[in-house]
């Protein structure tokens, strides 16, 4: 597939200049609607803050993704259709959440509706080829479906320190963008562009100290996004490798996620409850400043969306230079960390 790359381009900066030029006015929004995030025992801030930052991140994405349509065939279709829809109750549902606090379980049912709508819209995990095929493609819909409110609820679980889901989920996006061009899929490669666009224009102002937080407006948003992007444009290219590739492209709120469930578990805890055993609080609590830990987790994530795009490319040369470049980046954070502890 031949791809329009100056349009991926003008997607990114529509996307990037929506993002940054609504940004301040959600926090003038926020105070309005008593969308704000007030000190807690779990939360990181001693003051204030409005929370409802994700508004600027949604209609950034939605402006782009919209004009992109104008344009692009693959993206006036059903499927669109079904993601933009899903979208717009994610939003709606995070927009909710961060002025009335709305219970999990009805949260929870609203993801589950707006990923079913992206599966009959004709978005699912269809990859499967293994030697019974018949009963692989039963659990097509489940699987998808567990995908999206997973990974939805998994960058919202990461949203713990200013600027950290923003910024990792940035990483993700440009990973899935290289990856959806690798495979040829056009509208994968949009709507990953649009993302990586309004999180950079958002992330200014939500880098510590943060002047707005996304809330769930944003978190649950950009979830979403990561989410339907890789199976259209991930899971459709790499037969049994997609499920990795995918993993390590959005490691860090897939595994910190998958550790949250299990700790949980094994301490006979709610499985969704709330505590203080992320990675970033764990890094926190360890001695590393706010900054220190995001930046430490931009480059983690950095580090596993390379590996994602080397095991895509399936060359033994390239996987040995990774693997070489990651230990010596290991490394340096070691060190860096001993010389300033």
């Amino acid at each position: 597939m031949a791809h329009d790359w100056l349009l991926y381009l003008a997607v990114f900066a529509c996307s990037f200049g929506v993002s940054i030029a609504v940004t301040p006015y959600t926090k003038t929004l926020a105070y309005k609607l008593g969308a704000v995030d007030y000190p807690r025992k779990r939360g990181m801030h001693d003051a204030p803050i409005p929370r409802i930052g994700g508004v600027a991140i949604v209609l950034g994405f939605l402006v782009a993704a919209g004009v992109a349509a104008i344009f692009v065939p693959e993206l006036r279709t059903r499927q669109f259709i079904g993601f933009m829809a899903g979208a717009v109750i994610i939003a709606a549902t995070g927009i909710a959440d961060d002025i009335k606090n709305i219970k999990p379980g009805l949260k929870l049912a609203f993801q589950i509706v707006a990923a079913l709508v992206v599966v009959f819209s004709g978005t699912r995990v269809d990859f499967i080829n293994f030697p019974v095929p018949s009963f692989y493609d039963s659990l097509s819909v489940p699987f998808t479906v567990i995908w999206i409110v997973g990974l939805t609820n998994a960058v919202n679980i990461i949203d713990g320190l200013d600027g950290l889901a923003a910024g990792v989920s940035t990483i993700g996006a440009i990973c899935l963008t290289i990856l959806c061009i690798m495979t040829g899929s056009g509208m994968a490669v949009v709507f990953s562009a649009a993302l990586a666009g309004c999180c950079l224009g958002f992330l200014p102002r939500n880098f510590n100290p943060a002047e707005v937080l996304m809330g769930d407006t944003g978190a649950l948003f950009l979830g979403y996004v990561l989410a339907v992007s890789s199976i259209i444009g991930v899971f459709k290219g790499y037969a049994i490798l997609s499920i990795v590739v995918a993993c390590f492209a959005l490691a860090l709120p897939i595994f910190d996620t998958l550790f949250a469930m299990l700790r949980r578990f094994v301490a006979h805890r709610p499985i969704m409850g709330a505590d203080r055993g992320h990675l970033h609080h764990r890094l926190i609590d360890n001695g590393y400043s706010h900054k220190q830990a995001v930046l430490l987790l931009y480059v983690l994530s950095a580090v596993t969306a390379v590996i994602a795009i080397v095991i895509a490319v399936q060359d033994t040369r390239a996987i040995v230079i990774t693997a070489i470049c990651v230990a010596i980046t290991l490394t340096m954070v070691y060190v860096y960390r001993k010389r300033t502890s």
